[in-house]
């Protein structure tokens, strides 16, 4: 088979998949990507088995058709080297060797037998299907992903946790049991949820049951979907039955097994009311944040608020190297004089993610979990962030 196609929309897909690929692969053939050709349509696809990424372009003057796995990183390596220019790409379908013709060289490469390449896994009859903007599920994405953990042995916590609900739409839920953000967005179709009257004539079913699905996506996937996202427009379709899930996206196709296990209950973490608002302008906060964190003590990086009317001191201390810093910063505030403590990197990170002009923090004593919530959402955007305190000794 022969196919001409640019060497720079060849190398921005294939950069694109190749983040799939690990450094060390069970199989060898997954260290390659799986070219398939079909008329004027060229499928590139890359697996680890768990996380299959599939993207397509069209090509010039092709002559026959098939599949053949070419090495990625060699591929990715010539590639990387030419300016924009048509390559001419040759393949013996009988010893698999390819040829990439440029206009001054040549290039020979030794090809695999694409049949060796893992199938992609179906999904059963059970399948639920529902319709968004890319635009949200990105941001849903962006504003949770910095919130999963790194839990061996809670692997459920390393994903973003996908609640459809009837009613409420789309929440997307991150948490590694210290930090937790909650996105809800109600920019969803879906066609899955049975009508009351349907499940009363089901006997064996309550309504609230059918009201609900839920998924874990992976962290990998997710940061695939990450990179993907900001180049795609229009919708996404999601796929998803008990094992897999399936993104289809205008360019790319994501297919990838779920985190198998039951997520906490994160709404039972969430405090129903605070007594304490503050509203304070991000930017002051984040920079005041960043300033005085360099003097906590690196072991537990401690960062202490103190609220007073209309007022936020802000400070830290290492006894070790007898440093500290305070730095205090205007709100609006009323109640009554409060101090809490914060892991400050945590803090730092949930309000670099906050998009709002201004933000609110809620408290309730200096015990409980603060709650960071934007001024201004965006449309049809409800985000909210919620962090564990630290024990003050004073």
């Amino acid at each position: 088979m022969k196919f001409i196609a640019s060497s720079t929309t060849l190398l921005s897909h294939l950069q694109a998949i190749s983040r799939v690929i690990n450094t060390k692969n069970s199989l060898p053939i997954l260290d390659n990507f799986l070219f398939k050709l079909e008329g004027q349509k060229l499928t590139m696809t890359a697996s680890d088995t768990e996380t299959t990424l599939i993207t397509s372009m069209e090509v010039d003057e092709v002559e026959g058709s098939g599949i053949v796995a070419v090495s990625s990183r060699l591929l990715l390596e010539t590639l990387r080297e030419f300016s924009d220019q048509p390559l001419t790409f040759t393949i013996n379908d009988s010893n698999l060797s390819m040829v990439i013709t440029s206009a001054n060289g040549v290039y020979n490469f030794i090809g695999q037998n694409g049949d060796e390449y893992p199938r992609l896994p179906e999904l059963q009859d059970d399948t639920k299907e529902f319709i968004m903007p890319v635009n949200s599920l990105n941001a849903g994405i962006n504003k949770t992903l910095f919130c999963t953990a790194d839990d061996e042995l809670r692997p459920v916590m390393n994903g973003i946790f996908f609640d459809i609900a009837k009613e409420e739409g789309l929440t997307l839920v991150a948490t590694d049991a210290h930090k937790l953000v909650r996105f809800k967005t109600s920019y969803t179709s879906t066609n899955f949820f049975k009508d009351a009257v349907e499940v009363e004539e089901e006997n064996n079913e309550t309504p609230e049951a059918e009201e609900r699905e839920t998924f874990i996506l992976p962290k990998k996937p997710s940061n695939l979907l990450k990179n993907i996202l900001p180049k795609e427009s229009g919708e996404v379709t999601i796929k998803f039955d008990k094992k897999n899930v399936h993104f289809t996206l205008s360019n790319y196709t994501m297919i990838c097994r779920q985190v198998e296990g039951r997520y906490p209950n994160y709404r039972g973490v969430i405090p129903k009311e605070s007594p304490f608002k503050v509203i304070v302008d991000r930017i002051s906060l984040l920079n005041a944040l960043k300033r005085v964190s360099v003097f906590s003590n690196q072991a537990s990086n401690l960062i202490k608020l103190q609220i007073i009317e209309n007022q936020i001191i802000i400070s830290a201390q290492d006894i070790d190297f007898s440093i500290s810093a305070e730095e205090t910063i205007n709100c609006q505030y009323s109640d009554e004089p409060i101090k809490i403590g914060f892991k400050s990197a945590f803090l730092i990170e949930m309000v670099s993610n906050l998009g709002s002009d201004d933000i609110m923090l809620e408290l309730i004593d200096p015990s409980r979990a603060g709650i960071l919530l934007p001024m201004q959402n965006e449309e049809n955007e409800d985000v909210l962030m919620l962090l564990m305190p630290m024990l003050l000794n004073d």
